[in-house]
């Protein structure tokens, strides 16, 4: 007998193990089939629809982003975070992009002025703060420009999203059913290569389904490209989320979103990949999709 008990002792060791690695799966699933759809549509709706959705994405990333510094976005310095990111999303969907950077810039110089002189009572350098500006701002003005695009605004946003989601899914389930050695343990310990690489593969999957749905015969090269260039700086801007974090010493940006923590948590690769689509379909011209390369 008592060479057969520790089997019982090893199987429920081996189910706290497996219930550990996917304890969350059930709220993000839940979370995802709520938020998805719903962005889903307001894309597919229009540029209306989809601006509206993102005022209240930057309202409440602002939020975030300004609680993480230990303000409030009710008065100064953590108002200057969400005037600078709306000012300049409202020059940019008038199609004034140039001022709208403009106006971001000097809105990080505010907010930054500004965290100066109240820096005694601040419990994050003013620098943290005036960031915010950038980081939030620079991808709701990237948004903007791919969605008003009347010909492949569209596709390219929906593509951008789909992207972005299939790489944090393939490296969520990658990761957590291999394992193996650490991507960046000093910066995201859960992090691992095989995350990484499902994270890549999936972004490429889907991005190819997505491709061959919205146009007709893509050149699949250039799709694969666009796929990996958009998922690793999907991946890059999940380590840069972890890496905020770990500065602010927060485990997540706010409880906002059950399984996923805060909006920036769960935009962290958006808000990395979208300057990058942007910067793209600018280099490619208007009302081209991105992988439109011939």
């Amino acid at each position: 007998m008592a060479d057969i008990e520790p089997a019982p002792r090893a199987a429920t060791a081996e189910a706290a193990a497996r219930a550990k690695r996917w304890g969350d799966l059930r709220k993000r699933a839940i979370s995802a089939a709520v938020l998805g759809p719903a962005a889903v549509a307001c894309i597919w709706l229009g540029a209306e629809a989809f601006t509206g959705m993102l005022a209240l994405a930057v309202a409440l990333l602002a939020w975030e982003w300004v609680h993480m510094c230990g303000r409030r976005v009710r008065v100064l310095p953590g108002l200057a975070v969400p005037l600078a990111v709306f000012a300049a999303g409202a020059l940019a969907v008038g199609d004034h992009v140039r001022w709208a950077l403009f106006v971001l810039l000097v809105g990080f110089g505010i907010a930054w002025w500004f965290a100066q002189r109240m820096a005694e009572t601040l419990t994050q350098p003013a620098g943290r703060l005036a960031i915010g500006v950038l980081y939030i701002g620079l991808a709701g003005i990237a948004l903007i420009e791919l969605r008003h695009d009347t010909d492949a605004g569209r596709a390219n946003v929906l593509f951008l999203f789909l992207v972005v989601w299939a790489s944090d899914i393939g490296a969520y389930m990658a990761g957590r059913s291999f394992g193996g050695p650490k991507l960046w343990p000093a910066v995201s310990p859960n992090k691992t290569w095989s995350g990484a690489a499902g994270g890549l593969l999936a972004a490429i999957a889907i991005g190819l389904v997505a491709a061959f749905a919205f146009t007709t015969n893509p050149v699949v090269g250039a799709v694969v490209a666009v796929a990996a260039l958009l998922g690793v700086a999907s991946q890059a801007g999940d380590l840069l989320e972890s890496a905020i974090k770990r500065h602010f010493h927060v485990k997540d940006s706010s409880h906002l979103i059950p399984g996923h923590g805060g909006l920036l948590d769960r935009l962290d690769g958006v808000l990395a990949a979208a300057p990058v689509a942007a910067l793209l379909s600018f280099a490619l011209g208007y009302g081209r999709v991105l992988w439109d390369w011939r």
